[in-house]
């Protein structure tokens, strides 16, 4: 049985679907589940506790403190959990879920949640239609929760449109799928991952550099999403506005390439996998003045010397690693590529292209093509982070051959 030992906690808020979840706790049961319901305090005019700690066999809570005064500990009940359901999700709690608002146990526990989250969506279609609610829905995506669409028929309301939450078998059905797939597998487990992002900035004098347009923010995307599937991950960022707090991932800042090829080669070795998508520049100023250049002179003349090849020296020195590289060009985009996925001695490259809208520095999103010396595959344009998922799904299915 795909569900046997599982251990999944079950948020209802606060929407008439709710009377729903008894059947579904009932097969889950069945099925060989653990079922923890927790209830936002609005849930509760909706369905009995009574009822539904009968067929979970569990107390259910709805608040920090149950009536004895025992305090319900979010944190353990978030890392008890191999899935979180939130059924039915109000267009309320979805907006809290996806922009931090935390004022109930419900939120609380998926705000400590380690493991992965589906969202049953539950509301009347003009609520579910909004672009607010179809904006947080893509957030959820963003995160890695998983949607199981609301389905279409007659509503509380007396209106007929989409907005009903899933029945309960079609949950049910998106449970054991979930579980007898990889999509809950920790697929890079016990994998170190290197990872270089952002810009590099080349001084020229203490205040003026030669630097770039890259934001690092597809090299972050890459670091989280690694974290999410169990790696270890190393962080070698450039100058960068991007945060990140994950205990799985390991930052290492700085600011110039022979910097990066420094902090790169002091890890490289004992890395399983290294993705170098930091924009490096290519030349530095052969020296720096130590004193602010004075503007004097209608010109001026930098004498530029090239910068060590990161990636080139990572090729060179590759052992058990799987390397990935990055291209971004201009014109001849796919001959560029695949010529620097054979010179540089790489396992795939990733291309995108400064032709196509959206694509590139700066942008949320990205468009890419990923080759290697056999396969050739393109993605629509799409956020970073799902992009960071086509690049590791690809990598992975390379390394899994």
């Amino acid at each position: 049985m795909t569900l046997q030992g599982k251990r999944i906690i079950i948020c209802i808020s606060g929407g008439i679907a709710a009377y729903k979840i008894n059947f579904l706790i009932r097969d889950l049961i069945k099925k060989g589940a653990e079922v923890q319901v927790l209830m936002t305090p609005s849930a509760t005019d909706f369905i009995s506790k009574l009822t539904l700690s009968t067929l979970s066999k569990k107390p259910v809570f709805s608040d920090f403190y149950s009536e004895n005064g025992t305090w319900n500990n979010h944190v353990e009940l978030a890392l008890w959990a191999d899935l979180i359901l939130m059924a039915p999700c109000t267009a309320n709690t979805l907006a809290k879920m996806v922009h931090g608002l935390c004022d109930n146990l419900v939120l609380a526990t998926y705000m400590s949640a380690k493991c992965p989250v589906l969202i049953a969506p539950a509301m009347d279609l003009d609520m579910y239609q909004h672009p607010s609610t179809k904006q947080n829905l893509e957030l959820a995506e963003d995160f890695g929760h998983f949607i199981i669409p609301a389905e279409t028929g007659e509503l509380a309301s007396g209106l007929v449109g989409q907005g009903r939450m899933a029945e309960p078998e079609t949950i049910l059905n998106h449970i054991e799928t979930f579980f007898s797939s990889n999509k809950h597998r920790k697929t890079l487990e016990g994998k170190t991952v290197l990872i270089t992002a952002g810009p590099t900035y080349e001084a020229i004098d203490p205040v003026r550099f030669i630097g770039n347009h890259s934001s690092g923010k597809m090299g972050f995307a890459l670091a989280a999403e690694a974290s999410k599937r169990g790696a270890k991950v190393i962080l070698i960022s450039g100058p960068t506005s991007q945060k990140i707090e994950d205990s799985n991932i390991e930052i290492h800042k700085v600011t110039s390439a022979k910097e990066m090829f420094d902090e790169v080669f002091k890890y490289y070795e004992k890395v399983d996998i290294a993705i170098a998508s930091a924009a490096v520049a290519d030349y530095a100023p052969k020296e720096a003045a130590k004193e602010k250049i004075k503007k004097v002179e209608n010109s001026l003349t930098i004498e530029l010397i090239k910068n060590p090849d990161i990636l080139k020296t990572m090729g060179e020195r590759k052992a058990k690693q799987f390397l990935v590289g990055f291209a971004l060009e201009t014109e001849n985009e796919d001959e560029n590529a695949k010529s620097k996925l054979v010179k540089k001695n790489l396992d795939m490259i990733v291309l995108n292209s400064l032709r196509d809208e959206g694509a590139g520095f700066r942008n949320d999103t990205n468009k890419i093509k990923i080759l290697t010396k056999n396969k050739n595959s393109e993605f629509p344009l799409k956020s970073k982070n799902e992009v960071a998922k086509d690049i590791l799904n690809f990598m992975e299915s390379q390394i899994l051959k």
